[in-house]
């Protein structure tokens, strides 16, 4: 650009002297021309004279610009010079050793796959002459089905401190399965048996007046058979999401016996922006016990039939989540001819106020709950032959709380709910009989029967769960709880408070573990005695079991791919707390074992 310029003033240059040579040539022609007519006229005197003048117009043009000086003349008084610098560094040399090296291109390391295998082994003693062995194995029969069967077995020969009858205990069961996921309809069937046996060893404070043929007189042994099948058959792409049932046969060894079967299809219909959810429940329960407590001479059959439909309003979109419903139920008690009809509300809602950070819910719910003979051995095996079973009507339980994520490795859950229930089932500790070689294992006050009462409970719960890694993890939760009883004195054997406090972690690659605390509050239970075969008046007072700590911990090695060694520990506070009372539980229990997973082919 400033090329161009320069060229453009000396073109002007050049134009300028050229413009001054013809002005100065015409100047001068136009003074000569007087005097050569002067002399042409003393030439010639016959010519006449006459002044002509020229007159041109001036047109400025471009070629007239004169040339700005590029460096300018300052007539300032004071005028600076600039001063010379001179730069100069200290250069030292520095011996180097470095020598490039031809570049790579960069890798990522490829962890190894773990590899997987579809069945395992474990085997383990402890203390007590315990013994634990598990067996599972899983079969591919294609690409959609598969088999797989488990095998458990649990037992320990007795050894409890101070106990004058026999407590050991056995716990075996082998569960198969058989499942199909295909691309309109998936099902699975599942079946299993169970064997138990339990001693009544729980005799009362009494007994240790006992002499040795009245102790030996005593066979405290029980064993229980449970056989199921059990399965579900879903549908895709059809209003008809699925249904599952199963039927379960159970038996004791002083001939009781029962049957329970279930099914629940459930449809789901949409529509517009909701959906409608319809379930069903079918719940038939029939069984017998050869004789009631009280009264040898007496049996006791029941027989239950309940019939309900649960119709819904389903909604859901980004943050809400509403469900609005309830269920009519038919119950039948066919043995006493006695027909009820029962509603429940159903009605569940959620809401998120900032995104996974806090989701508020709430609801109501309700339902008539089918009690069972295995479900009651199932959480206390120490109940007598003798049971009056029925169902139990929940007529409500309404909750509400706060979910959520503190981080997004620490969640938590707060709740609390009320809830009315009428004919709640409650252990209570059978009444002592005395000291008659007559009588059956069962009557010398060491076990337990039912109770039922409406009562009203008041649930405060608590849960936090930490994931800092896959190395560890950690959850505790609570539970505190308020009874309100109707006719009994006190909500029997059911705690103020239960808590636990569970972590999983791994030190290393090959070494891992867990540790976990359980925690019930007091409870109280009632201890009586019949006049038959008591040398003294009947009795009858309460008695509070005290809360107990249960610590256990696993630790684990990994010696390759396929065998690990473990090593568990339990009640390792060595606390001989009673569960039930009269019932004082093993004191520090160790089991050592080892785990060896497999292929078939």
């Amino acid at each position: 650009m400033f090329h161009n310029i320069s060229r453009a003033f000396l073109s002007m240059e050049k134009a300028i002297r050229v413009s001054v040579s013809k002005r100065i040539l015409l100047v001068l022609a136009v003074f000569c021309l007087p005097i050569l007519a002067m002399a042409q006229e003393e030439e010639e005197k016959d010519l006449g004279t006459e002044v002509v003048n020229i007159v041109k117009p001036y047109t400025p043009s471009v070629s007239d610009a004169f040339k700005v000086k590029e460096t300018p003349v300052l007539n300032d008084s004071i005028v600076t010079t600039k001063k010379k610098v001179d730069y100069s560094i200290f250069s030292v040399p520095v011996a180097s050793t470095f020598t490039p090296a031809k570049g790579t291109a960069a890798t990522v390391e490829k962890a190894k796959p773990i590899k997987l295998y579809d069945n395992y082994a474990s085997l383990g003693f402890g203390n007590y002459t315990a013994i634990l062995g598990e067996l599972y194995s899983n079969f591919q029969i294609s690409r959609t089905d598969n088999a797989g069967f488990f095998f458990r077995h649990n037992s320990s020969q007795g050894g409890i401190d101070n106990i004058l009858l026999e407590n050991k205990y056995y716990d075996t069961q082998l569960d198969g399965n058989y499942t199909s996921r295909q691309k309109d309809i998936s099902f699975e069937i599942d079946a299993g048996a169970e064997h138990q046996l339990y001693n009544w060893y729980g005799l009362n404070d009494i007994a240790n007046d006992f002499t040795a043929e009245e102790i030996a007189a005593i066979d405290p042994q029980q064993s229980f058979l449970s056989v199921y099948v059990s399965g579900n058959v879903g549908l895709n792409e059809s209003i008809f999401q699925k249904v599952q049932g199963g039927v379960r046969f159970t038996s004791d060894s002083f001939s009781s016996s029962e049957i329970h079967f279930t099914a629940s299809p459930e449809f789901l219909l949409p529509i517009a922006d909701f959906d409608v959810k319809v379930k069903g429940d079918l719940d038939y329960l029939t069984g017998s016990f050869d004789r009631s407590y009280l009264d040898a001479g007496t049996g006791i059959n029941y027989s239950y039939l309940n019939l309900g439909v649960t119709p819904s309003l389903l909604y859901v979109n980004n943050d809400l989540t509403l469900s609005l419903g309830a269920s009519i139920v038919l119950g039948m008690d066919t043995e006493a001819s006695d027909t009820d009809i029962f509603i429940y509300p159903q009605v569940y809602a959620s809401y998120r106020l900032v995104d996974e950070l806090l989701i508020a819910y709430g609801g109501a719910e309700g339902g008539l709950r089918q009690n069972t003979y295995y479900e009651f051995l199932s959480d206390n095996p120490f109940v007598s032959p003798t049971l009056p079973i029925a169902p139990t009507s929940q007529l409500y339980n309404a909750f509400g709380g706060l979910k959520g994520k503190l981080s997004n490795s620490v969640g938590y859950n707060i709740r609390v709910s009320y809830g009315k229930e009428d004919d709640k089932a409650l252990f209570q500790l059978n009444p002592y009989k005395g000291r008659i070689l007559t009588l059956e294992g069962y009557e010398y006050g060491n076990s337990f029967g039912l109770v039922y009462d409406d009562i009203n409970t008041l649930d405060i719960f608590g849960e936090l769960k930490i994931e800092v890694s896959e190395k560890f993890t950690m959850g505790l939760n609570a539970n505190v709880y308020e009874y309100s009883t109707n006719n009994q004195p006190e909500a029997w054997n059911l705690p103020d408070i239960r808590a636990s406090v569970f972590s999983n972690f791994s030190i290393t690659e090959k070494v891992y573990g867990g540790v976990s605390l359980f925690y019930v509050g007091k409870r109280q239970e009632f201890f009586s005695s019949t006049q038959a075969g008591v040398p003294f008046e009947p009795f009858a007072t309460v008695v509070s079991l005290d809360a107990y700590l249960d610590a256990n911990v696993n630790v684990g090695y990994r010696v390759n791919d396929r065998l690990s060694i473990f090593a568990k520990g339990s009640n390792l506070l060595n606390d001989d707390y009673q569960k039930w009372l009269f019932y004082p539980v093993q004191g520090i229990q160790g089991l050592l074992g080892a785990t060896y997973k497999f292929d078939w082919n």
